[in-house]
């Protein structure tokens, strides 16, 4: 019998455990919304809930927000945005859970990839591999499909669904564009900051939307159902901080194949536990489309190998220089000239690509 390594023991506990809260997550978010439909509430409760349990953590690590600054402009051209992103992807991610089965609205959401390609072109001009555009292909069928016979569709629960996965791709490639301008700043500080301003930035709405409607209904909703509220923000939080923490522990396929496991966990534990009714076209439907982000994801891991295997070409002598290894660093033979400075002599330079 094979004896996993430490490391390799400490990252399946983790995903182990991350399925484990993100399936409780979607489950509790889910009871909550049934006998209490206030999405928006729901989406506040967990954006205050990852500021608040995020304070400790952040000042364990010394990583305060405080430390952070941003320029005026900066602020309102990206920041502000990302906090209203995050905000919106948030309460379509409730408002499609409350009208659609769990199983369904992940289903739907393994749409992500298709986002993420037209946004990645759009956005910052990258171009994919046609494995990569292949691996759409099942991705559409399978979500058409668990579409096409889903027993419980609602047109509502599917829109807002897809609008999740819309702004969770874009949320992706912008906070990624700040990590990269912002070097020193932490990526939990950035979570922190965008969550406490989206926070700020619901309530106006919660005010029109909720506030006096829950005041209305205090009467008819139980009780426990509050502290569910707590429970579900805490577990909102604890899923994040797992996630990013799996995700400083391994390569980006092997997190992208795990957060794939992920749904197909919440998945099944949806159908186990909700026990809602599903066909076996249905099923087949769902298992093409979490099919087709795996293969997506291997796709994208075989298109970054290779332009990382690149040689790096030198507009000095017009030759190859050097390759890029495997951390996306170039490697440059001494004979090339850097910035117009004399050449390099005592060993191989390395220049970070981002």
């Amino acid at each position: 019998m094979r004896v996993l390594p430490k490391n390799e023991l400490i990252i399946v506990i983790l995903c182990i455990l991350w399925y484990s809260v993100s399936s409780s997550n979607a489950i509790v978010s889910k009871t909550i919304l049934t006998h209490f439909p206030f999405p928006m509430t729901v989406s506040i409760v967990q954006l205050s809930s990852i500021y608040v349990f995020l304070k400790p953590i952040l000042m364990y690590l010394k990583a305060s927000e405080k430390q952070v600054t941003f320029e005026r402009r900066y602020f309102w051209r990206m920041i502000l945005p990302l906090a209203l992103g995050k905000f919106a992807a948030a309460l379509s991610s409730h408002i499609s859970i409350w009208k659609v089965p769990i199983s369904y609205s992940h289903t739907v959401k393994s749409t992500m990839p298709l986002f993420v390609i037209f946004l990645s072109r759009l956005i910052n001009g990258e171009k994919q591999t046609t494995k990569v555009y292949l691996s759409i292909i099942p991705i559409v069928a399978g979500v058409s499909i668990a579409t096409v016979t889903e027993l419980n569709f609602n047109l509502v629960g599917l829109t807002f669904a897809l609008l999740s996965s819309f702004i969770v791709s874009l949320l992706n490639i912008f906070s990624k564009n700040v990590m990269k301008e912002r070097p020193g700043l932490h990526h939990l500080a950035l979570l922190s900051i965008l969550a406490k301003y989206a926070f700020f930035i619901s309530i106006p709405s919660w005010i029109y939307m909720d506030l006096f409607s829950i005041f209305k209904a205090t009467t008819e909703i139980p009780h426990h159902l509050y502290a569910y509220l707590i429970i579900d923000g805490f577990l909102t939080f604890l899923q994040n901080i797992i996630a990013f923490t799996i995700l400083s522990l391994v390569s980006p396929l092997t997190y992208s194949v795990a957060n794939s496991s992920k749904r197909i966990a919440i998945i099944i534990v949806s159908l186990i536990t909700m026990k809602n009714p599903i066909t076996f076209t249905n099923m087949f439907g769902m298992c093409t489309a979490v099919t087709g982000v795996l293969l997506y994801n291997r796709a994208k891991h075989e298109q970054n190998a290779a332009k990382h295997s690149l040689p790096v070409y030198s507009k000095m002598n017009g030759s190859m220089n050097g390759t890029v290894n495997h951390n996306g660093n170039a490697l440059l033979n001494n004979s090339l000239l850097l910035n117009g400075h004399k050449p390099i002599t005592n060993g191989t330079t390395y220049v970070r690509y981002y």
